[in-house]
């Protein structure tokens, strides 16, 4: 089994990072702790830290320190091979590498940037470190404006090139194209020999991956942010020079484009703001105003006065010349927070490129030990796995469509959006997210309305309600969207960004209602520790629970467990273990114990236990030796929602872990509930979650 995979490209402007990037998710995957390493780096340009270190370190949260992270840069290894050295240089960078070994499971290599002006130089050196290091090595070289038989040649220079030093070519990536599966099968019949077929991928294009954000603008002119602070994630297109009179100007402007005008041109730049305001203008990214001309007191406060202008608006010294040779070298590397362009190519790459062939091919083990990200990871693939429909009814609410986006961009799920369609879409448009592929749907005015509320009418008049408290009640968003779970034409929903627990899942209650066998809807959190996921429950939904409560909460939780890849050993919990404590808090769990062995008289489950005989094998040798779940338990059922709630939250905190949750069990289709503090990726983990129970449902149903 290797140890470490070395990625090098062919030559300048290939895309590396964003192949980096998608094969650091796929070792992540599988291996606890990943490093990062990059033997020789360019000279960094900002912040002192090489762009491509800074994204692994901060995205996956890798514990190194940067000093670690590389050997030399560029012009500290020139001097070196200059000097003679270059035996001395391969070994500094052998010794880095093998330290990273001795506390991590794998380390991913990235070879040089191609900035120089050698670039045969730059891949024989990558070559050579690759071959010193024993690692297989990942090919990744451009496609982009170039056919497929200039790409075949270049492959076959490439290889021949690497013939001396005996590399094991785990895959080649051509990126930025997107190749038929005819001339893919083309090229690896090429490549192929008679033991060993060749992966080849194609990864196509999509420019935005290399447009600048008014964030690399900003940093590229060390321009003053004048208005819009929040809005620097914004993608430049293209520059347009507003030099001529605004009538003109508005002629000219497209999408995503940056205008750039003098300082004192206001008609200019007032007219910007209004084109973003406007529906029949394309959406600009922002102003970058030259000269270092500042506008006026009042203009500024008129403009700090326009609430909703979402554009961003730069200040820069340079004159309008300088500043646009300036803005033609600046360089967009992946930066950790744009989790628009981090999702563009981790999507991209997942879709194009076999992992599992890959991680075949380097003969990667799984650990056996699972880490929240681990977890994570594994929860997106097996949501795109299946695709199911999920509908947020919150479609107005800014984090959801930020997640959107993501869930888009990753393909994990279709997404429904309840809400006014066109303030939807604007808001989207506002804050430059493409939810283009989300189907959106007003309740009020959907060919949907008048069934739902008659099949609601229906379910509820023994209740009371009446044909017009019905058409009311499904004006509600979340009673509309639970109502497409309920009749089909949604998997399942997801809300409570800013609607109140209750809220959100009181229709299910209604009319979803339990499955059978289950008098009672509970919830589990996802625990997820440094190196392990557990599952507790019910610590969202019920007060005091029933012993006949608790036990379908027991059994609920453990399949809830396997759904998720977490083998059920479920640990009743109470403050006695086994016979040593008496009381009617114990008889509860005693007696829940009971009934829920004989509902599920397969599943290993033992009660009542004490937290600390149920999850350490110490402890569980001196107070229950003989159990099968003690000191072993991955699901934990609390015996009331006050010990619950408080020893999630106190896992939570003091361990460190990743809280995923709550996940509602029990009903006929799955819905959940967000908290109102949630964050964007919560809400994604929350999806992916939805849509992995729903899943899990169809096919059941289907068994």
């Amino acid at each position: 089994m290797h140890k470490g995979l070395y990625i090098t490209a062919t030559g300048p402007m290939t895309g590396k990072s964003a192949i980096a990037l998608g094969a650091m998710q796929l070792l992540s995957r599988s291996l606890r702790k990943v490093a990062f390493f990059r033997p020789i780096i360019n000279e960094p340009l900002w912040d002192d830290r090489d762009p491509d270190i800074n994204l692994m370190l901060e995205y996956f949260k890798l514990n190194m320190d940067y000093a670690d992270t590389f050997a030399y840069t560029q012009r500290e290894a020139r001097q070196i091979i200059n000097q003679g050295s270059r035996n001395l240089l391969i070994e500094h960078i052998i010794q880095k590498y093998k330290k990273l070994l001795e506390t991590h499971d794998f380390v991913l290599c990235v070879g040089t940037d191609f900035l120089a002006k050698d670039p045969v130089f730059e891949f024989e050196l990558n070559a050579e470190i690759a071959a010193n290091l024993g690692c297989p090595v990942i090919l990744v070289t451009s496609g982009y404006n170039v056919n497929a038989e200039d790409i075949r040649e270049s492959l076959q220079i490439t290889m021949d090139s690497l013939k001396p030093y005996a590399l094991d070519v785990v895959a080649t990536i051509i990126n930025r194209r997107n190749l038929s599966q005819t001339e893919l099968d083309e090229l690896r019949t090429q490549f192929s020999t008679e033991d060993r077929p060749a992966l080849i991928y194609s990864v196509p294009n999509d420019p935005t991956i290399g447009q600048p954000t008014m964030r690399d603008v900003k940093k590229g002119l060390n321009a003053e942010v004048l208005f819009g602070e929040n809005r620097l994630d914004a993608l430049v297109g293209d520059y347009l020079i507003a030099a001529m009179h605004v009538d003109n100007v508005l002629g000219y402007i497209a999408k995503d484009q940056l205008l750039v005008t003098p300082g004192d041109r206001t008609d200019v730049l007032l007219a910007a703001i209004a084109s973003r305001l406007s529906s029949s203008t394309p959406d600009i990214a922002g102003v970058l105003l030259t000269g270092g001309l500042r506008p006026s007191e009042r203009v500024c406060k008129f403009i700090e006065g326009w609430t909703g202008s979402p554009l961003p608006i730069l200040m820069t010294q340079d004159h309008t010349y300088k500043a646009v040779l300036a803005l033609q070298s600046i360089i967009a590397p992946i930066e950790p927070g744009d989790l628009r362009k981090i999702n563009t190519v981790l999507g991209l790459f997942e879709h194009h490129v076999n992992g599992k062939e890959i991680t075949n091919r380097i003969g990667g083990e799984r650990s056996s030990r699972i880490t929240p990200m681990m977890f994570e990871f594994e929860l997106i693939e097996r949501a795109k796995t299946d695709k199911m429909r999920i509908v947020l009814a919150e479609g107005l609410e800014e984090r959801i469509l930020r997640a959107t986006d993501i869930l888009l961009r990753r393909d994990v799920a279709d997404i429904i959006l309840l809400g006014d369609v066109d303030k939807i879409r604007a808001k989207a448009s506002t804050l430059g997210l493409d939810i283009a592929k989300a189907t959106i749907i007003d309740p009020v005015h959907s060919p949907l309305f008048d069934d739902y509320a008659a099949t609601y009418y229906e379910l509820r008049k023994k209740k009371g309600i009446t044909p017009e408290q019905a058409r009311d009640t499904m004006t509600d968003a979340t009673y509309f969207g639970t109502m497409m779970v309920k009749k089909d034409d949604a998997d399942g929903m997801v809300s409570g960004s800013i609607n109140t627990t209750a809220h959100t899942i009181r229709p299910a209650f209604e009319f979803v209602k339990t499955k059978p066998g289950f008098s009672v809807v509970s919830s589990v959190f996802l625990m997820c520790l440094k190196d392990r996921v557990l599952a507790f429950g019910d610590c969202a939904v019920n007060p005091n629970p029933t012993a006949q409560q608790l036990a379908e909460i027991a059994v609920a939780s453990a399949h809830t467990a396997q759904v998720f890849g977490i083998e059920p050993r479920v640990a009743m919990l109470s403050y006695s273990t086994g016979t040593s404590g008496k009381g009617a808090d114990v008889d509860v769990v005693v007696e829940a114990t009971r009934i829920a062995k004989e509902m599920a008289p397969n599943l290993a489950l033992e009660g009542p236990l004490q937290y600390d005989a149920a999850i350490d094998p110490t402890v569980a040798k001196t107070k229950m030796p003989d159990s099968k779940v003690a000191g072993r338990a991955t699901v934990f059922i609390f015996p009331d929602l006050n010990t619950g709630n408080n020893t999630y939250k106190a896992v939570q905190r003091a361990a460190g872990a990743v809280a995923i949750g709550p996940v509602l069990q029990g009903l006929n289709k799955p819905v959940n509930d967000l908290s109102r503090g949630c964050t964007v990726p919560d809400i994604v983990n929350t999806v992916a979650i939805t849509a992995v129970q729903a899943a899990a449902e169809k096919k059941a149903a289907q068994a």
